[in-house]
């Protein structure tokens, strides 16, 4: 049996491989192509094109913030990777029932730029915006189904259109036009598919964004508005009045709270210095921590230092457990020491090596604690007197005195009165449950004319003491309790004074009118003075118009 030879030709000779098997090279191949590559490398090539693009277009999302530039950026990605003559992104538009052209690369157009509109009824656009599907076609037929069409100007003959996809809607449609009368293919408008689904997630973080800054301006505007208020009642939310001495007051106050100095306040008593001192905790970076206040003039001598820095147990008769002082529990917090003038000397050099050294000793302790606690002070004596009469460390006062704060009295703020009785009458009603409504304006007069020498205080007990009395919806003030002032129309009153007399002709013209001020027939008009100087002379005396407490 002769054998068959299976050798394969020579590598050497390209033609003889090829002609055993009746196959040409792959030269001939490429030739009988028309000069093209085979269909295969074409199709990578084609891919490798297209994930490029979207490589771009990601790129573009995360790279701009605006949607102009994003749009723009978009623009120029598809026109270097996608073959078309013109290229068209329309989004919404802020007018109802409109798409706005947002960016655009149609050479040779001068009536279609940017910025333009066109409405969503006759329109591909607006078409492709209400299904949420893609279209393509001549434009024949652009002009058959849509009259209203502006996107394929002249010289164009086929286009396609895709909607953007948002999160829950459409938010709007990228088109794409060729010269050339060469449909886009299934293929070629599933891919612009992806492209347009990579515009959408690029719209919205634009989107987002330019959202994000406009609350931020809303925001910084708010807070511009609110630091024009006298002040914020988040920050003083305790304090009533909007007298000018009560703003210098608060001014102080939002100066030194962020600070960590030691702040001396002082003023008559019942002027409300707590409330002072816990604002500044409040506005401090320590408002997180605690709060520990103490009355010195409350506690015994005896006992005094250990409520300050604390005991260990046996320390002394009666301390059967250890007890942790005042500066330790406060640490990073906030000591306030109501009349400090009431701490004998002997315990002052204590307290002054705390505010210097931030250390001090347990009683019956060798071990140093360390605090960080600010000291805020408070005191209704002179203390620089008491310096002179040595009953107060000098040393210990300068280390206080570093920042003073001195609370006005009551009377030093007349115009905050009413204030104050409509705060307290409301407090004290809905604590008891009664309803008072009306505030007589001459029980108003005589308590803006009193002297308040128990300043706050002394006003807040005689309005809860009204407040039990009035049964009904009139707040009914013993005024006979107010020491040198005798009620209204009592024969005991003391004579009038000029400022009580002008009063006095104020508000009975002002009844008179029903309170009508201005006008032909206002109390201005009956009282022959302008409108403005019946109301300077109202805050000056202190006359409010009778009032009905808010529901």
């Amino acid at each position: 049996m002769a054998s068959i030879n299976l050798a394969l030709p020579s590598t050497e000779d390209d033609n003889s491989r090829f002609a055993w098997s009746g196959l040409r090279r792959p030269v001939e191949v490429f030739e009988t192509l028309g000069g093209r590559e085979p269909s295969v490398q074409a199709e990578l090539r084609r891919e490798q094109a297209r994930l490029k693009l979207l490589l771009e277009l990601t790129k573009q999302t995360v790279s701009h913030q605006e949607l102009r530039d994003v749009a723009r950026a978009v623009m120029v990605s598809i026109r270097s990777g996608v073959r078309c003559d013109g290229v068209c992104i329309f989004l919404e538009s802020p007018e109802a029932g409109e798409l706005q052209v947002c960016a655009l690369d149609f050479p040779g157009d001068a009536d279609f730029q940017e910025g333009i509109t066109v409405p969503r009824f006759g329109t591909i656009a607006g078409h492709v915006v209400q299904t949420a599907k893609a279209w393509s076609g001549s434009r024949e037929e652009a002009s058959a189904h849509f009259p209203r069409q502006l996107l394929l100007a002249p010289g164009f003959t086929t286009g396609c259109m895709l909607p953007i996809p948002g999160r829950d809607r459409v938010v709007g449609t990228l088109g794409l036009v060729r010269s050339e009368r060469d449909s886009f293919s299934e293929d070629e408008i599933d891919f612009f598919t992806q492209v347009s689904n990579q515009i959408g997630i690029a719209v919205e973080h634009a989107l987002a964004c330019q959202q994000i800054r406009e609350l931020k301006e809303k925001l910084a505007q708010e807070s511009v508005h609110v630091e024009d208020e006298i002040r914020d009642e988040t920050n003083f939310e305790e304090i009533v009045g909007e007298s000018a001495v009560l703003r210098r007051l608060l001014a102080q106050v939002e100066t030194v709270a962020p600070t960590d100095s030691t702040v001396l306040i002082y003023g008559e008593t019942g002027t409300g210095k707590e409330l002072i001192a816990r604002a500044i905790h409040n506005l401090s970076s320590r408002h997180g921590n605690a709060f520990v206040k103490l009355n010195c003039a409350a506690i015994p001598t005896g006992l005094l230092e250990s409520e300050l820095f604390g005991h260990e147990k046996g320390a002394f008769t009666g301390a059967v457990a250890q007890r942790i002082g005042r500066f330790e529990l406060a640490n990073r917090g906030t000591v306030f020491l109501d009349e400090v003038g009431e701490i004998p000397l002997e315990l002052q050099t204590k307290l002054l090596r705390v505010l210097q050294e931030r250390e001090f000793e347990r009683l019956g302790s060798t071990r140093t604690i360390r605090t960080d606690a600010r000291l805020i002070a408070a005191t209704n004596r002179d203390l620089a007197e008491m310096v002179e009469d040595q009953r107060f460390r000098s040393d210990l006062f300068y280390r206080l005195n570093v920042f003073p704060v001195r609370v006005p009295a009551l009377r030093e703020r007349p115009e905050d009165i009413p204030l104050l009785v409509r705060h307290f009458v409301q407090h004290f009603a809905r604590r008891m449950s009664r309803s008072i409504e009306t505030i007589p304006s001459e029980t108003m007069s005589v308590l803006v004319r009193y002297p308040w020498p128990g300043n706050i205080r002394e006003l807040q007990n005689l309005i809860e003491r009204a407040v039990i009395l009035s049964s009904g919806p009139v707040l009914r003030v013993p005024l006979k309790d107010l020491p040198n002032r005798a009620p209204i129309g009592s024969p005991k009153a003391r004579p009038q004074t000029l400022e009580e007399a002008e009063r006095a002709h104020i508000l009975k013209a002002l009844k008179e009118t029903k309170w009508v001020v201005g006008g032909p027939n206002g109390a201005a008009a009956s009282l022959g003075m302008n409108r403005s100087t019946v109301l300077f002379r109202m805050k000056k005396l202190g006359i409010v118009k009778p009032w009905k407490m808010e529901e």
